[in-house]
């Protein structure tokens, strides 16, 4: 049985990392985009994690360039966006596509796991949001509209 945990992904800092690293956590996985109408949820994001790290929860974001070229930066530029104006502590990853061929695969099973409206697996914009449990399984998934303080309750019963 596959699991979140089973998966790799490149940090922003370009190491490769194992989200066994996270083992034992909840995980709410974001793509994520520096020019994008819901950019100001990193600051929900960025309050989520803050506020239960220490119960178990992780915020893991993957910058994305795949909905109207919202990510266009490279690492250097993503890590002091997101330094800078939004203070972001949580983990970090290279840029992915979601979506599509090179989707990473990661998202792949993300989206197979838990399709979205009307059953349809893509990812439709910037700031979909799975969370996944303690045991690696992904429990849901929300849209770019759904905020991190209106998915606030769903993250505190997960953990």
């Amino acid at each position: 049985m596959t699991t979140a945990y089973d998966f790799t992904a490149t940090t922003l800092e370009g190491e490769e990392r194992s989200l066994k690293d996270y083992k034992g956590k909840a995980l709410l996985i974001v793509n994520v985009a520096s020019k994008c109408g819901f950019t100001p949820q990193y600051k929900g994001l960025e309050a989520l994690h803050r506020k239960y790290q220490d119960k178990g929860l992780v915020v893991l974001g993957f910058p994305c360039d795949q909905f109207g070229h919202q990510e266009p930066g490279d690492a250097d530029e993503i890590r002091n966006f997101c330094s800078l104006n939004y203070d972001v502590s949580f983990p970090l990853f290279a840029k992915i596509d979601v979506n599509g061929e090179k989707a990473h695969p990661l998202y792949r099973w993300l989206k197979g796991e838990k399709p979205g409206f009307l059953g349809t697996e893509g990812i439709k914009w910037n700031f979909t949001k799975f969370l996944v449990g303690r045991d690696g399984k992904v429990i849901d998934r929300f849209g770019s509209a759904d905020s991190p303080e209106k998915i606030e309750k769903d993250v505190a019963a997960a953990l």
